[in-house]
């Protein structure tokens, strides 16, 4: 590629980064006429796109199942070919390679599981599903076990598009659990899209420290990952109650004080004259026109 391509590239790699959610191919097809080249586009943005859908939890079908996971960066599992990057599913145990382009799976094949974290993974895994479908409409979850021992991951996503109506949004949550330390540490990730005769993006994060109750800790698996999952409940309630206030908060006060009631001479606008002026102003410059002609 020359210079001058990968310079573009550069460029659009940047928007591919920021593309809000859902909305991915709708900036690749933007930023096509930038670069004027597919074949090179396509070569030079995909680690771009590699690092948006790591960050942004995209999900894929599983292949072989009737459901999907999460792939991110801590999905990756080593592989013996350097140049093959994989990701697991830990629900069926099997790993897969990921085309970030297309956003398909393939040559699936199945993993071993760490044996002795495995009951646990499994009942956290149960109770997010459970959580999950109580609480998000369209959701994702994947639970994976993590070194040293005693330590797991619960990453969930949930994407809304409805480009018919102009908005996007997606939530993504990632919480460590260690059981060791007795600790949930956390980050909440929200990001919305409004275009509707404007461009108005939210991009928020809340990150959170949950104590694990000893009681917790001691548990069988089955009541230690219902009750990690009722700590997580409480805590994006919260902060599903705290985006509804500050929403309110804007409509009725933010929103409404950016309007000004009258100009900053406190007389209303008389728009026969505005009409009147404009119009004159017109025909004197129309006037100069035809002097000069």
């Amino acid at each position: 590629m020359s210079q001058e391509v990968d310079e573009r590239i550069a460029g659009v790699s940047s928007f591919v980064l920021q593309s809000p959610p859902g909305e991915i191919n709708d900036v690749l097809n933007d930023v096509r006429v930038i670069v004027n080249d597919d074949e090179s586009l396509e070569q030079g943005i995909l680690p771009a796109l590699r690092d948006y859908n790591l960050a942004q939890f995209i999900t894929v079908d599983v292949p072989g199942t009737s459901y999907q996971t999460i792939v991110s960066d801590i999905a990756r599992i080593s592989s013996d070919d350097e140049d093959e990057e994989r990701f697991l599913d830990p629900r069926s145990k099997t790993s897969f390679k990921f085309d970030h382009l297309r956003l398909e799976a393939t040559d699936s094949r199945p993993e071993e599981s760490d044996v002795e974290a495995e009951p646990l993974r499994t009942a956290l895994e149960s109770s997010a599903l459970s959580y999950l479908a109580a609480h998000y409409h369209d959701g994702v979850v994947a639970i994976f076990s993590v070194q040293p021992p005693n330590q797991f991951v619960v990453q969930i996503v949930a994407n809304k598009y409805n480009p018919s109506n102009y908005w996007s949004g997606r939530w993504r949550s990632h919480y460590h659990i260690d059981f060791d330390t007795k600790m949930i540490r956390g980050k909440i990730l929200v990001n919305v899209h409004y275009y509707e005769q404007g461009n108005v993006q939210l991009e928020t994060s809340h990150d959170l420290a949950i104590p694990i109750p000893p009681a917790v800790v001691n548990a069988e698996p089955s009541s230690a990952s219902s009750k990690i999952l009722a700590l997580i409940d409480v805590e994006e309630s919260r902060l599903q109650t705290s985006f509804n206030d500050a929403y309110h908060e804007m409509a009725e006060k933010t929103f409404k004080g950016l309007r000004r009631a009258l100009p900053l001479t406190r007389q209303k606008i008389d728009w026969d004259k505005v009409l009147g002026y404009k119009l004159g102003a017109e025909l004197t410059a129309g006037k100069g026109v035809f002097a000069s002609s």
